[in-house]
């Protein structure tokens, strides 16, 4: 019994307090107008004040050398969402308007941003070995990705702030933007991914550190206390 404890708090001081700087790369997915004035409006975190976010993350990344990746998701010519020929599938103006040639530009057809990219392979060259994710959804591309990074060898980081949820209902039931949002971050801090606000990434970046990360057992005491 006390070996297990022991092993539980040795694995919680280590997922908590990683010994390396990460080699971080920003990726920023689907930063869409069609988030904003197509089909799927984000609902939550306000959608005006997110998509401010995810251009302070990216300033931020370039201020401090990280590499950048921006991801727009394209469901073919003619498609009635995410169609790359039509006004709501171009990148939000606020994200637009940084636009560098030093970014690197995927175009994804998948909820993850690996399948049919070359992302992975940029990642590789850049030398990479933790993601931070920010843009839409967070019920979708953000966690599909974030789950995906894990067997690729990737450590990630969501930025709560700096990503969005919809309302959802369909026969499985109904739930708010809210909450879908606040409950990914909890499940996706609890495993894959630390989250955190943009702010505190960015004071990250300044003094070169890993952000804190919890894990499924922790959590899940937590969770029963």
């Amino acid at each position: 019994m006390l070996d297990g404890l022991r092993e539980i708090r040795t694995l919680t001081t280590w997922r908590s307090h990683p010994m390396t700087a990460p080699r971080r790369a920003l990726v920023v997915v689907d930063a869409q107008q069609e988030y904003f004035t197509g089909l799927l409006p984000i609902q939550y975190p306000p959608r005006e004040e997110s998509i401010q976010r995810i251009a302070d993350a990216i300033r931020a990344a370039e201020q401090h050398g990280i590499p950048v990746a921006v991801v727009q998701h394209f469901a073919g010519a003619g498609a009635p969402v995410f169609n790359l020929e039509a006004p709501e599938g171009q990148l939000h103006d606020a994200v637009e308007q940084l636009r560098s040639e030093a970014w690197k530009t995927v175009v994804k057809q998948f909820g993850s941003v690996f399948p049919g990219t070359d992302l992975l392979d940029w990642l590789r060259k850049q030398e990479v070995d933790t993601i931070t994710l920010v843009g839409y959804m967070t019920n979708n591309c953000i966690i599909a990705s974030a789950s995906d990074a894990e067997v690729h060898g990737l450590a990630v980081e969501v930025l709560s702030d700096a990503t969005g949820a919809i309302d959802l209902a369909n026969a499985a039931g109904a739930v708010k933007a809210e909450t879908v949002h606040t409950t990914l971050m909890a499940l996706l801090h609890s495993n894959f991914a630390a989250v955190a606000s943009t702010s505190d990434w960015a004071t990250a970046l300044e003094v070169g550190a890993p952000l804190a990360t919890s894990n499924l057992v922790e959590s899940a005491a937590q969770g029963r206390a």
